[in-house]
């Protein structure tokens, strides 16, 4: 096979293998993409070779963003990088890079520039941003593959199946929540109902909630299930014709979430207190800020967002380097934190369910506020 042609009709090989899978009538345009894959730690030198291969005469041929890497690109050193890692992270990046991707590096691209309007067609991998996409913009994708995005990114172009297809989109288990919710709340309430729910379309009813909630929500949604969209009465763009027939209807409480928070985490002192899983929006960021808190004790404190918020958060950067390590293009959950930490307190359902598995790590998950209070 021709060299300059292979990541092209590899591409096109991957996005008809998928479409023969599902029984997808024909490919259809995507307006963006969002790929994943990048963290060094989790693709290793086989990935390499594979992204090597794809970037030969290669571009992106819609606008295409991309997950965050395994360390912050310009303070790897601070968090305990060697050389050679780094390395092999830059040469990832730079690889997606030379295919026409942007400079994102980021699990949240709708806060990073790359928000897509509702109904739009898009071709996004990360779980969350998946959820995000689908519930609160109201976009349009299936939960890809850093593979299959990448297919669609270099060809414009996806398999119309599964969430392209309106009814498909309907809910399939209505959610009563019985008790006002804040702070972790969200994130226990996503990891009770990823459960239960498995992959299917949960309907929230006695729920209110910000973006930002909604974001945690929808990422502990994706973590212990594998939820691509949920509604919420009267909040998300598509809850009015979500509910087609009488479904299986399921109560959470006070009791359940409080005993989801204590299932998730541990009374140990932790080495690092991360934040930002998802990456933090410019509110939340604001939010810290506006603590006014300076850190005192000795446990490390990552805030982790995107290069993008980072910059438009300039004029906060001195009140929350008091807090502790703003750090960009990558997360806890990505990074090889079990190399210097045994122990990370979170905020985050989506980290806490991951960190254990992936990064040998014990949590203490609790509030942000919580947390600040107990570890500044």
């Amino acid at each position: 096979m021709e060299n300059g042609r292979f990541g092209e009709r590899k591409a096109m090989e991957i996005l008809c293998a998928l479409g023969d899978i599902f029984g997808a009538d024909r490919l259809v345009p995507i307006s963006s993409a969002h790929v994943s894959g990048v963290s060094y730690k989790t693709i290793g030198d086989a990935g390499i070779e594979f992204l090597t291969d794809m970037a030969q005469g290669t571009r992106v041929r819609a606008r295409t963003t991309a997950n965050p890497t395994a360390m912050d690109r310009q303070r790897w050193k601070e968090m305990g990088i060697s050389d050679d890692f780094a390395q092999k992270q830059l040469e990832i990046v730079g690889l997606y890079e030379k295919m026409g991707v942007e400079e994102s590096w980021t699990c949240t691209p709708y806060l990073a520039g790359n928000r897509p309007s509702r109904g739009d067609i898009i071709a996004w991998a990360e779980s969350s941003a998946v959820a995000f996409a689908n519930s609160v913009i109201g976009a349009r994708t299936n939960r890809e593959g850093g593979p299959s995005a990448l297919a669609s990114a270099l060809t414009g172009l996806t398999p119309r199946y599964g969430l392209h297809i309106d009814d498909n989109r309907k809910a399939t288990v209505i959610v009563e929540v019985s008790s006002p919710l804040k702070g972790k709340d969200f994130a226990s309430l996503g990891c009770v109902v990823g459960e239960f729910a498995g992959d299917g379309v949960p309907y929230f009813r006695g729920l209110s909630a910000s973006e930002s909630e909604m974001k945690s929500l929808g990422a502990a949604l994706a973590s212990t299930g594998s939820i691509p969209l949920f509604h919420i009465e009267d909040l998300t763009p598509e809850h009015k014709n979500a509910v087609a027939d009488e479904l299986e209807r399921i109560d959470i409480g006070r009791e359940e979430l409080d005993e989801k928070a204590e299932e998730l985490g541990t009374e140990e002192e932790p080495d690092i207190v991360a934040i930002g899983c998802p990456h933090l929006s410019m509110e939340e960021l604001k939010d810290l800020a506006g603590r006014r808190m300076k850190k005192r004790k000795g446990t490390e404190i990552w805030l982790c967002t995107s290069r993008h918020v980072y910059s438009q958060a300039r004029g906060l950067l001195g009140q929350l380097e008091d807090i502790g390590k703003v750090l960009c293009d990558t997360c806890m959950v990505v990074s090889p934190i079990e190399d210097r930490s045994r122990v990370v307190a979170t905020d985050s359902g989506k980290a806490a369910f991951y960190l254990p598995k992936f990064c040998s790590q014990e949590v203490v998950f609790d509030d942000v506020g919580s947390l600040m209070r107990r570890f500044l």
